[in-house]
Order: C-alpha cells, then structure tokens, then sequence
C-alpha cells in the first residue's frame, strides 16, 4: 500500500517538475562569460554537457508530460501542488528550526496539521485561510547559507539543473533528512532494494 502511495507521490512530484521544466522555450544556451561573476565555475566542461543533455531530455520527456498534465482540470493541478507543497513542510520545519526561525516553524507546523486535516491530505489549503501564510520552502542548502556557508562552485546536474556545490550538499542532507523519503522508500524493503 505505501509503495502505490509513494509511486503515485512521485509521479505527481515528476508532473509538477515537468511543467516547470517545459516551459523553457529551448531557445536557452548556457553563455561562456567573458568576465569573473560572484560564483566560480569549476566544472564548465560538464556543465555544458549535462546542459545539453537535460535540454534533450526536456524535448523528449518531459515536454509532452507537461502537456498532457495540463490537460487535468485545474482543481487537480491546483490539488496535487498543495499535496507536494504540503509533504514538503516536512523538511521545512527542521529547517525552520535550524536557521533559528521558530514562528517560522510554528506557522509551518500549523500549517501541515491543518491542511493534512481540513485539507485532506494537503489537497486543500484551508490554512491560508485561518491566517496560516505559506512562508515558502526551506531546505538543507538555505540552511548551510545562513549558518555562512560559501556558494562554493556553479555546476549543472542531469535533471536536477543548475546547482552549487552548497546546494548540491544540501540536497544530499535532504534525502538523508526528509522524513518522507525515510517513511516511504527507506523503511520499505521493496522500494530499498529497487523493486
């Protein structure tokens, strides 16, 4: 039951990533810079090839997702976005806490019991409505950042995109971290051994 829980999860966190990621016109090309910036490139040769992969694999996959995701009626688009947004406050309240930002973890808290509730799972937001803002996402990278943690090097990941090697680290503490992936992929055997 939990692995046709957590099958239907992602895939609705790929249609909403896939929506984002189409709406790229094609037309983007990752500009060699003629002058320093603020963040070092160390890794050009393999940004400019995962750049050139991930364009491909926008083309091919995950344009005609988006379009077919955006053909569901806008209550089930609106609907699962509130459900991811909502299991992401999972990994944004320790974040909260972490950065030193309890009324900000207090909101987050709030908000997860009221719309995991009244909103059925999160497919509603009743919180915004009590008075509950949705603060945005924190994660393990924002969090490096406030603690003075530098940006480190600018590189490009297959899938994921454009990252730093802060944020990269961060997103490695989220899956170690995110109590979602822990309860549903980790502690199942079958998801574990991939099958």
């Amino acid at each position: 039951m939990i692995r046709k829980i957590a099958c239907a999860l992602v895939f609705t966190l790929l249609l909403q990533a896939s929506s984002g990621i189409a709406g790229m016109t094609g037309s983007e090309e990752l500009k060699a810079s003629d002058s320093k910036g603020t963040t070092n490139e160390c890794f050009e040769g393999f940004s400019r090839a995962m750049f050139s992969f991930n364009q491909a694999l926008d083309a091919t996959i995950f344009e005609p997702i988006a379009k077919g995701y955006r053909v569901l009626p806008m209550v089930i688009r609106n609907g699962s976005s509130n459900m991811m947004g909502n299991i992401s406050n999972l990994l944004t309240i320790p974040n909260n806490i972490l950065q030193g930002d309890f009324a900000g973890a207090g909101n987050t808290v709030a908000r997860l019991a009221i719309n995991t509730t009244v909103g059925i799972l999160g497919f509603f937001d009743p919180a915004e409505k009590m008075g509950f803002p949705n603060k945005g996402k924190e994660d393990y990278g924002q969090t490096l950042g406030v603690w003075g943690t530098g940006s480190g090097c600018y590189f490009v990941l297959p899938i994921l995109g454009p990252t730093t090697v802060r944020d990269f680290t961060g997103t490695v503490a989220n899956l170690w971290g995110d109590p979602w992936y822990n309860m549903t992929t980790a502690s199942d055997p079958m998801m574990a051994d991939g099958m």
